[in-house]
Order: structure tokens, then C-alpha cells, then sequence
């Protein structure tokens, strides 16, 4: 079990899987159709990490019209805030978000995809702890990008950096550290993109007993 982490806000940032939408470089290699399976495979690997999460729970999908869908991802039991994302590209889209969350009294927020299912409990722990020391945390991918990015700051202007390339990680640091916010950089993960990244999580997840995490392994084991 997570820890208590009512003073972070964890928000989900995710597109609705739809054919050909999304994952376009896995689709090139495995076609839309295949492709729309794994992309609702490995949204469920996140959400099965926001039902773990103990303090509040935003999800933020790519279109207004997916709301409704969004606030049935998870249980009624489950409180949890839907906020929309805006237009733009996705340093726009976050930066816009941020913005939001915080006008309405959320500070200490922590932003996945879903697109890293290698994240463990033991992440999220770190990241919180590290929240208590710095004013940003993140935790690199292995493609270049990032797999989580959280702050108890507004996030400085995103929309100029190099989104969806090896070089996103690097800018994002420099730029956090330029608007003087202190940023500490916990163990790199995998997140997925091609092809080449679901072949590696056959040996990242062959432990892992979390059952969205064994869904996915089992599905690319298929493919």
C-alpha cells in the first residue's frame, strides 16, 4: 500500500483510447488495432495506480467531451475531480492545467501519463519524500523524456521545449532550474513509445504481481 499523501495531489493526464489515436510509432509497427489494446492496457496499469493513491485524485483527459468517461475510470468510492485539457501542444496543455489546479487551491502535484507502467509504489513514495526538500521532482525516462513530473510550484513556460524527443528531459531541468526552482532527479524509468520499449517490459514486469501490470505482460506476450 501507498503511503498517505494527502498533501499531494496525483493527476492522471491521458488521452481516451480511440483507433488510431495516439501511440503513433507503436502503430506503425503493430497497426491500429493492436495498438488500441495496448494503449488500454497500459491506461489501466495508471489507473490501477491512482486507486492505490491515498490523498486527491485528478484525471485529465485530452478532450471536454471525454469527461463523463473519465469520471467512470474509477469506483464511485474513488472522489475524484475531472479537468479537461486545453488546446495546444502539451507544454500549452500543462501549463494550462497547472495553472487551473492551483487557482482552485491544489499545490503539491504530482503528473503521470500512461505510458510508464513500470512505476511502482516505491516511486511515488520517493517522489513524495523529495517534495519535502525541493520544489521539483522528476523521474527521467529512458527514451529522454519524462515518466513523472511533479512540483509544488507553477510549472515555468513548457510550450517551447523539444516535446516527444530525446531531449525533453535535459530542456525541462534546465528550465525549472532557470526559473530558480530547485529540482531533484529520482531513478530512471521506462516509458512506452515503440516497439523496442514493449519487448523490455517482458522482463520489467515478469515480477511485478500487480494484475493490470500482469494484464499487459500477458497481452504482449501474445503480440
Amino acid at each position: 500500500m501507498m503511503p498517505d499523501m494527502k498533501q499531494s495531489t496525483l493527476v492522471l493526464v491521458c488521452k481516451r483510447p480511440k483507433v488510431g489515436v495516439g501511440k503513433q510509432r507503436l502503430a506503425a509497427r503493430l497497426g491500429r488495432e493492436k495498438t488500441l489494446v495496448i494503449a488500454e492496457a497500459l491506461l489501466d496499469c495508471a489507473l490501477e495506480d491512482a486507486a492505490e493513491w491515498q490523498g486527491p485524485i485528478v484525471i485529465a483527459p485530452a478532450d471536454d467531451v471525454d469527461s463523463e468517461w473519465a469520471v467512470s475510470l474509477l469506483p464511485e468510492s474513488r472522489q475524484i475531480e475531472v479537468f479537461p485539457q486545453k488546446i495546444g501542444n502539451l507544454g500549452q496543455r500543462l501549463n494550462a492545467l497547472d495553472k487551473s489546479l492551483r487557482s482552485v487551491g491544489y499545490s503539491q502535484l504530482v503528473y503521470i501519463g500512461s505510458d510508464a507502467p513500470v512505476l511502482q509504489s516505491l516511486d511515488y513514495i520517493a517522489c513524495q519524500q523529495s517534495l519535502q526538500y525541493h520544489d521539483t521532482v522528476l523521474i527521467p525516462a529512458s527514451d529522454g523524456g519524462v515518466a513523472l513530473m511533479a512540483s509544488n510550484l507553477h510549472w515555468p513556460a513548457l510550450a517551447d521545449l523539444p516535446w516527444s524527443t530525446s531531449q525533453l528531459g535535459k530542456a525541462l531541468v534546465v528550465r525549472c532550474k532557470d526559473a530558480g526552482q530547485s529540482v531533484a532527479l529520482l531513478e530512471q524509468r521506462t516509458d512506452v513509445d515503440e516497439f523496442a520499449d514493449c519487448v523490455k517490459l517482458i522482463s520489467d514486469l515478469n515480477d511485478d504481481p500487480r494484475p493490470a501490470r500482469q494484464a499487459l505482460l500477458k497481452l504482449i506476450k501474445s503480440i
